[in-house]
């Protein structure tokens, strides 16, 4: 079964950076499209950012383009999501998120626990 193990997260200040990890076990990596979601107190979870399974392809939410970028290592299985210019909008916890279907988007198959990212003003 696929494992999905986030870390990286922890308190910033705005303007700052953080760079998250997630390592993955369990299955092949690399025939698995990755992406990063989060959920912020009293809101719904959303997408964040997404990579394809060889890393020919990546989409971000409208609110972190130009920011965030997402990148993966299919030889250490690990993808990561670099966040620059943080914002106290960006304070969340933010999942790692598998699939072996079409478009991690809506297709989230398998979650990690989660990592809180604090950014203060």
């Amino acid at each position: 079964q696929v494992q999905l193990v986030e870390s990286g997260g922890g308190l910033v200040q705005a303007g700052g950076s953080l760079r998250l990890s997630c390592a993955f076990s369990g299955r092949t990596f690399s025939t698995f499209g990755l992406g990063w979601f989060r959920q912020a107190p009293g809101k719904e979870r959303e997408f964040v950012a997404g990579i394809t399974w060889n890393g020919g392809s990546t989409t971000y939410a409208d609110s972190v383009k130009g920011r965030f970028t997402i990148s993966r290592d299919n030889g250490q299985n690990t993808v990561y999501l670099q966040m620059d210019s943080l914002k106290p909008e960006d304070t969340a916890v933010y999942y790692c998120a598998a699939t072996n279907r079409i478009s991690i988007r809506t297709n989230a198959d398998y979650w990690g626990q989660g990592t809180q990212v604090t950014v203060s003003s």
